[in-house]
This record gives structure tokens, sequence and C-alpha cells, in this order.
């Protein structure tokens, strides 16, 4: 699709605060080739870019939309960077970007964060995102017999040898990083020992990914994760995390749960009501929906032609957003863990039965864990509310703990046991 060349049209939108733009500098285009990706079939849409890259004018334009869309939040603004491969644009790229960040932030806070298999970087690019205070979102699924199974170049070998070594300079050059581990087919059954390879490691934060997909045609690709194993899983995981490692590791699916449990607005679009407030641009400056909507009937427009708080403040992409909520399996209103699912995301809500919603594919995993983990939380929120440190849940389960009183507890001792 060709860049239009007539200025940005104006219009009058909604506040739209909280809403975030993750840009895709390079499209589709990546230097491996992971069988559960999504995005590579994204450059069907954009068979005219053989080499997409995001132009300058198109950066510019990404820099004042993150900065219209950050209103006068006093946290400043925020940028994400995600592929494809966001890196392969270089580092003179991201030197302009901060540039034009600076420009046009003002005195506001600017944040950056990058998504990024690790094979392009080396001493220079750890040592200019430690610098710059980027955060850096790792793709590392575990061990080598679990990543490589699935994440491999395009001549088929495996990355993990690579990635390992771009996770020893993060930790060398002191860049702040967490680590993004997808988990496909049985990979669910080894979830525990992939949590255990990464502690060991020195992997602190950590985000598990379930990876799903539909094939054209119907039916589950094969590497879609097994939601029973999944829920095996996280429920291993999860146990060894709230026995041994509360404060020490934060793996961000047992903090968002533990978040929404206790009554909070879920912390991420899958955790919550209602979506659409994560949208994404695309090389040229197209805007979608979302990121795993990235299809033409999902397109809201162009940053160089259309403003961007009119864009993600429309009507059509607030019916987007409302669809999550008002689409939900008829089941899922009676469910016990709809406060903290909300029903998953929509784009993964499949085998609808006639006449019916469907619901998502890993109710059965989201079930499981929620439900063994609901005690613990409950444990969390009395320590929190009284005035004590989460990590203490460690010392409650399968035995009383007594808590010294404080002014929360009127000098009264606390007695929590989780059993």
């Amino acid at each position: 699709m060709a860049q239009p060349d007539h200025a940005p049209r104006t219009h009058s939108a909604p506040p739209t605060e909280g809403i975030s733009l993750m840009a895709k500098p390079t499209g589709s285009a990546c230097n491996i080739r992971c069988d559960y990706c999504f995005y590579l079939e994204k450059a069907g849409l954009y068979p005219e870019a053989r080499h997409p890259r995001m132009s300058d004018r198109v950066l510019e334009a990404y820099v004042r939309a993150c900065v219209a869309l950050a209103g006068r939040n006093p946290l400043g603004v925020s940028f994400t960077w995600q592929g494809g491969e966001p890196t392969l644009m270089g580092l003179d790229f991201y030197r302009r970007a901060l540039a034009l960040e600076k420009a046009h932030a003002g005195s506001r806070p600017v944040h950056n964060a990058i998504q990024t298999n690790g094979l392009l970087l080396d001493d220079a690019w750890c040592e200019f995102l430690a610098e710059q205070g980027f955060l850096v979102g790792l793709s590392l699924d575990g061990a080598k017999s679990v990543h490589d199974r699935f994440r491999h170049d395009a001549r088929g070998e495996g990355t993990h040898k690579l990635v390992m070594r771009a996770l020893r300079l993060l930790q060398k050059h002191g860049v702040q990083y967490n680590v993004l581990a997808g988990v496909a087919a049985d990979h669910g059954r080894h979830l525990l020992a992939s949590y255990r390879f990464l502690r060991n490691e020195g992997v602190k934060y950590l985000q598990f990914i379930p990876l799903v997909e539909r094939v054209v045609g119907g039916g589950m690709a094969p590497w879609s994760v097994d939601p029973e194993a999944l829920g095996d899983g996280w429920v291993a995981a999860f146990d060894e995390w709230v026995r041994h490692d509360v404060g020490d590791m934060f793996v961000m699916n047992f903090e968002w749960l533990m978040h929404a449990a206790l009554g909070g607005q879920g912390p991420v679009c899958t955790m919550q009501k209602r979506c659409g407030r994560a949208l994404v641009v695309e090389h040229n400056g197209d805007v979608y929906a979302c990121d795993h909507y990235v299809y033409p009937e999902y397109r809201l427009g162009n940053l160089l032609t259309d403003e961007i708080t009119a864009l993600a403040g429309s009507e059509r992409q607030r019916a987007f957003g409302a669809d999550k909520e008002v689409t939900l399996a008829d089941e899922c209103w009676h469910c016990d863990v709809l406060q903290i699912c909300r029903g998953g995301c929509p784009k993964q809500r499949y085998g609808r039965v006639e006449g019916e919603a469907a619901r998502h594919y890993l109710c059965a995993a989201y079930r499981k864990l929620f439900r063994h983990a609901r005690k613990y939380a409950q444990g969390m929120g009395a320590l929190l509310r009284f005035g004590y440190p989460p990590r203490a849940i460690m010392h409650a389960i399968d035995r009383p703990l007594t808590l010294p009183g404080n002014a929360a507890t009127g000098g009264q001792a606390m007695v929590l046991w989780v059993k």
C-alpha cells in the first residue's frame, strides 16, 4: 500500500488516555521462522514491500501519536516496538526515535519497550538499551529441547544457543528485561521444568504465553497448546512459585491473576471486561484494532492521514472492544472464575456451538489454575490489607503463621493458615 502524501485530518474525539499503540517497524519481516508465529502471514497484506521498514516520516507520526494518546498522564509516554523482529531496523533507527520522543514529549518521561528474539543483540545493542532504559522482552521458551522444537531459523536450525547468548549479554550490561516463554503443543506438561530452568538461569521476570491458532478451513494448528496440559503445568509452576519464590520471581501470569482475584480490574486486556485499548501500527502507518486482528476489515486508518485519538476513540473501535463482553458464551455468565478470566481473548474463542457463543479454547486451563490459586490470592489479600508483605504467604501454607500485631490490626497478632 502506498503511503499517502497529504496532511492528517483532524477530528474531535473522546479522551483516550490509557490506550496504547504498539509499533511494528519491520512489519512481519523476521530473521527466524517460528512454527507458531501468527504474524509471518501478514506479509500478504503488503505484497509490494519485500523488506518492510518504517520510514522516518511514519516514525515521527508514531511518536506524535503516542504523545497524543498519553495526554496528561503523569507517568509519561510509552513506546512499544515489536515485529516481526524490530532489531532489524538497526540501532540508528532507535537513536532517531529517541530524539523524536524527547522533542515531542517535552518534559514528560518517556518509556521504551522492545520485544526481540535476541539474535542480533551484541554489546553495542545492550549498552544502548541499558543507557536508554529500554525494557526488553526476550523470547525464550525454556531449555533447548523445548525452545528449539518450534523456534528455528530459515534453515530449520534451532536458535536456543543464540538466544542464551543474548540473555547473558542483557544480564552483563544490566538491561531491564523479562522473558516471554511461549507454551505450545504438549509443552504445558513441561512448564514446571521450564520455570525452573529459567529461574536457574537468573531470570526474575517471566511471562508464559499460551500459543493457540486455527488453520484455514477449521481445526487447530498442530502446535496449539493442549488446554489440559497447560492447566496442569500452570498449577505445578504456581505451586513452586507460591511455596518458594514469591517476592523473588515475578511471573506475570500469577501477578495478574492475584490482582484480578483480589477484585481489581484485570491489568491486561485478556482479563478485562472489554478490550480495544491496545492498537497496533504497521510499518507504513496503517493502524489496526489489535495485534491479533491485523486483517483488512479491522484496519482503522493511517497515521499519515488520520488523527490517532479519532481512530482510537471511534465508535467502530469502541464497538470492537465492547464485543468482548457482548459475545460471552452463556455458560461464562454463570462461571465462578468469570471475574478473573472475563472470557479470555475473543480471537481464541473457538468451537462455536450452533446458535450459541463459543467459549475460550483454553477455558479448562483457566478454570484449573484460577480455582486452584484462589485461596492463595485471598491469603495474600489479607496480608496486604493488614500491612504484611505478600511473601509471608510462603510460611502460611499447610501450617499456621502467627504475625506480630501492628497499627492495621490494632496491635493484635494475625494468624494466617492456607490449607
